[in-house]
């Protein structure tokens, strides 16, 4: 149970940066890094891949350093599952710690 819901909060994340500015891979796996999340590739980028099957997110590839790189931006549908994200969130925030 907490492995699921600590990937709903993982993909929240991604869906609040990829709404600040494009994001990549390594980029994201460092950001969620600094938030305590050790995610490797091979659940990132599933998620991500996921993410954009289901509209949340739309991609585009430029090349950094001669090698190619995808950026994920999020998509208007990407936008309002954050905002309603963040009302559960802060609904349960707010029962947890009362």
């Amino acid at each position: 149970m907490l492995r699921d819901f600590f990937l709903g909060i993982v993909k929240i994340h991604i869906l609040y940066h990829a709404g600040r500015e494009p994001v990549y891979g390594k980029g994201l796996m460092s950001e969620l890094g600094r938030h305590g999340y050790q995610i490797g590739p091979g659940t990132l980028y599933p998620m991500l891949h996921g993410l954009e099957k289901e509209k949340y997110l739309t991609s585009y590839q430029e090349t950094v350093e001669g090698k190619a790189r995808r950026y994920y931006r999020i998509t208007r549908k990407g936008r309002t599952a954050l905002a309603e994200a963040r009302m559960k969130v802060a609904e349960l925030v707010r029962e947890i710690l009362d």
